[in-house]
């Protein structure tokens, strides 16, 4: 995925699942899920991550077959929509992804990145797929049980390189690769902000940063809000990110984020 500088995409969020942090079970029945993807698309989604398993803290995994029954009518509803807008499927499963690519998406959205199956580089490679690779530290059931790292930002910057340059050995075009730092996947509340403060040093990649903050707990830790009460933090870091250098943004509340992002963008695009 290729990106002008300065421009951004808004990545919008469809967890098709019963237990998402903030929106479980809003959005299981496929026709819910089609119509807010589509009511994203309207509010500027540039990209709709469709989920059939969630990732939060202690998330309990699924299995393929049900991950499949979930996301794939949502994204050949979506698909069939025709509204032009690219379609991310949000799995670690090669089999998922497989399918989902050949219903309408285009991008594959692995928080394991590329670790938890091992055909998935392939799938990707031979679909000629975008993809996100994700730093995680363990897995959901665990990832914030005591996270520690001796530097979080030069560990997470040698762990995204080695997963870019598997991804690469393994066929996948190096321009077809967005990574993601993991805010809130095996990191405390300093660790992301450590994140966030240090992003500009993540761009030596030389890919697509993006960046998923929206509605996470580390923003109620901060401020004292419900998830559902987020979005100004949720804005505050999207705004920050963007003046360090992220250019997807993975957020629930596409329109006000976008406003935000369109200011910063103007404000900052000269320098």
């Amino acid at each position: 995925m290729a990106l002008a500088p300065g421009a951004f995409r808004l990545m919008g969020i469809v967890n098709v699942t019963p237990d998402s942090f903030s929106d479980g079970g809003r959005f299981l029945e496929a026709g819910a899920a089609i119509e807010h993807s589509l009511r994203l698309v309207g509010e500027g989604a540039d990209i709709v991550d469709v989920g059939g398993e969630s990732t939060r803290p202690g998330a309990e995994p699924v299995g393929a077959e049900v991950e499949l029954e979930r996301v794939q009518p949502v994204i050949e509803g979506l698909a069939a929509a025709a509204t032009g807008v690219q379609i991310s499927i949000d799995t670690s499963k090669a089999s998922v992804a497989g399918a989902s690519l050949g219903a309408g998406a285009s991008l594959v959205n692995d928080v394991s990145a590329f670790r938890a199956d091992p055909a998935m580089a392939g799938v990707v490679a031979d679909r000629d797929a975008d993809c996100c690779l994700m730093h995680m530290l363990g897995e959901p059931r665990t990832m914030q049980q005591n996270p520690r790292y001796e530097d979080v930002l030069d560990e997470v910057k040698a762990f995204l390189e080695e997963r870019l340059a598997f991804a690469v050995s393994e066929g996948v075009s190096e321009r077809r690769v967005l990574l993601d730092p993991g805010i809130g996947f095996g990191k405390t509340v300093e660790h992301n902000l450590v994140l966030l403060r240090r992003l500009g040093e993540l761009l030596a990649l030389g890919r697509p940063l993006v960046i998923g903050t929206s509605r996470k707990s580390f923003l109620g830790r901060i401020t004292g809000r419900e998830a559902g009460d987020r979005l100004a933090g949720t804005i505050a870091t999207n705004v920050l990110a963007l003046e360090r250098g992220a250019s997807v943004f993975r957020v629930h509340d596409v329109r006000p984020v976008a406003d935000a992002l369109a200011v910063a963008a103007a404000t900052v695009r000269d320098r």
